[in-house]
């Protein structure tokens, strides 16, 4: 009997891969940073029975109209945004992601990127290795404390909740702005549910949390920028089409507000003349959330978990409801 075939869009961890492979015949595009090109993505589903996704693939309407053999859409993210859900309704096919293991991987990354914000910590570095560090000031390279300050945490989830943990052992008060209140987490950690205005306006740290939504699209806009204070720091580890980058570029650039910390970009990857990446007082990352060795991993082994399973007419471990 043929195995099913799966194609997976970018190259994984082969001993992670071990549950898939025992059911199922596996390739993958041979890159670990270049993404597979639409065209060859496109052959590669119009024969397979399973895919394997990264953020950057565009599962949509078009791939999948063309696909009639797919089972099964595993994504290697929490998030989906990049997957036309009710097309894969619509042509039967389940959808899987990769919530809850990358929890805490993903808070660790967005209090660094807070506190290497505050603290100028990748501008200190720079500073040194461009041969700059010739003598010592009070005032040299002096950024924000930490400590003591309030964080607004913008989109509660399993995520924003680890990161409030975080903030609590630097004795942060913690305000979160949410689609719903979270009295559990307010009675356990002692964080005060805000209005999303009232947050903007109290917030020495902001950070983005939220799914990418048609509500949630563009939230930080020039207004929002307006409410904050002018020490206030900006983080983003969410998705790049949260934020108005031009409307961020003003703020940062006119004193609106002190600084911000980027994970994410409305186009990745970013280019080096970006606007916001030649500003000292932005960090910016690769979109490296989740990039831990460990959870990077687990990631994988899930998503091969879930292919498998429905491949085997057995139910995904974490599906998305459709």
């Amino acid at each position: 009997m043929t195995k099913p075939y799966v194609y997976i869009t970018r190259k994984l961890d082969e001993a992670s891969l071990t549950p898939l492979k025992e059911v199922a015949h596996v390739e993958m595009w041979p890159s670990e940073d270049e993404p597979c090109p639409r065209e060859e993505l496109e052959t590669q589903a119009a024969k397979a029975d399973a895919l394997l996704t990264m953020l950057s693939d565009q599962i949509d309407e078009p791939l999948l109209s063309k696909a009639p053999n797919i089972k099964v859409v595993a994504n290697l993210a929490v998030g989906y945004d990049n997957i036309d859900l009710e097309a894969a309704k619509k042509h039967g096919i389940t959808v899987c992601h990769t919530p809850d293991v990358l929890t805490e991987s993903t808070a660790d990354l967005a209090f660094a990127l807070l506190m290497a914000s505050a603290r100028r910590i990748v501008e200190a570095s720079d500073w040194i290795k461009d041969g700059n560090w010739t003598g010592w000031g009070p005032l040299l390279l002096a950024g924000a404390d930490v400590h003591h300050k309030t964080l607004g945490i913008v989109g509660m989830g399993s995520i924003g909740t680890a990161l409030a943990k975080r903030a609590k052992g630097f004795n942060m008060n913690v305000l979160y702005h949410n689609r719903s209140r979270k009295p559990e987490a307010e009675a356990q950690l002692g964080v005060t549910y805000a209005a999303f205005e009232e947050l903007l306006k109290q917030s020495d740290f902001i950070v983005c949390l939220t799914p990418l939504t048609p509500e949630t699209k563009d939230m930080f806009n020039e207004k929002a920028f307006d409410l904050m204070k002018n020490s206030a720091y900006f983080i983003n580890v969410s998705r790049g089409q949260t934020v108005n980058e031009d409307a961020l570029y003003e703020a940062v650039t006119t004193g609106k507000i002190a600084g911000a910390g980027l994970d994410v970009f409305r186009q990745e990857p970013v280019s080096p003349s970006h606007p916001l990446t030649t500003l000292p007082n932005v960090t910016v990352l690769p979109h490296i959330g989740s990039a831990s060795v460990e959870t990077r991993k687990t990631m994988m082994r899930l998503c091969a978990e879930n292919i498998a399973l429905v491949l085997q007419d057995e139910p995904a471990k974490t599906p998305v409801r459709l």
